[in-house]
């Protein structure tokens, strides 16, 4: 199935894998009223995350860019209006048009109505499922030349379980960090630490207040060091890496989830 600003793969097992920030595209009444370069988007948004979802049967890809319409905030935040809710950016040429506006945040509301019939289906079938919430984050902002912000308070993997009853989860998310930090990453293993950066956001968070013994969503935020964040060119063996790392937890997350 493919709607305007979402495609969504079903297919068999319990855990599902979304990157919902990988999107660029934007209608073309969008794209009128935006000031922001195509460069600056890409910037800020998560690209090459979709490659990483064939890791499960079932992928939920964004398709269109978060500035249109951000899945991952509540919604009344979900359509950027001022520099402060898009990191100083001014993204609109003027005061964006309300029914602009309301036109993004129709897709805003399918795509929850249909995660909700998704999962729904996925807890009838399993009892319980996992979603892998894919998302990228930058960590040289101060310019392409400048060094690394410090990585002590940057992981390269950031999970964000904020939203969860961690100790009901507990077996899961465990076995998932255990499995991830053990994977073989060229260069030694993944720095894999929870809630430094992120907590997670609005996705992973509906997660667990529609699906609170059901569902379990892990906010996965990789540090942007498998790229040039600055001219959007991957390593492309480090990209292949992440996912394969990726990968190597779903056999003991599933196995989890039949144990719960």
């Amino acid at each position: 199935m493919t709607s305007t600003i979402w495609s969504l793969q079903q297919g068999e097992g319990p855990v599902a894998a979304a990157a919902i920030h990988d999107g660029h595209e934007l209608r073309p009444e969008v794209e009128r009223e935006m000031s922001l370069s195509e460069t600056d988007r890409l910037r800020e948004e998560d690209p090459f995350t979709g490659q990483w979802t064939p890791i499960c049967p079932t992928r939920i890809i964004g398709l269109h860019s978060r500035f249109e319409v951000d899945l991952n905030r509540p919604r009344d935040k979900a359509v950027y209006r001022t520099p402060e809710d898009a990191w100083g950016l001014k993204v609109w040429k003027g005061e964006l048009p309300a029914d602009v506006a309301e036109r993004s945040l129709a897709g805003y509301d399918a795509f929850y109505r249909a995660m909700e019939r998704l999962f729904s289906e996925m807890a009838r079938q399993h009892g319980r499922f996992m979603v892998f919430d894919l998302h990228s984050y930058n960590h040289r902002r101060g310019g392409p030349d400048a060094a690394p912000d410090d990585p002590l308070a940057n992981p390269q993997v950031n999970l964000g379980t904020g939203s969860m009853d961690r100790r009901f989860w507990a077996p899961l998310v465990d076995h998932f960090i255990a499995d991830l930090r053990a994977f073989p990453f060229p260069g030694g293993g993944l720095d894999v630490r929870e809630n430094v950066k992120f907590r997670g956001a609005r996705f992973s968070g509906w997660v667990h207040e529609t699906f609170p013994r059901t569902g379990c969503s892990i906010a996965i935020e990789f540090k942007k060091f498998y790229m040039n964040e600055w001219t959007g060119q991957p390593d492309p063996a480090l990209l292949a890496a992440v996912g394969d790392a990726l990968r190597s937890t779903v056999p003991g997350v599933t196995s989890e989830l039949e144990r719960m």
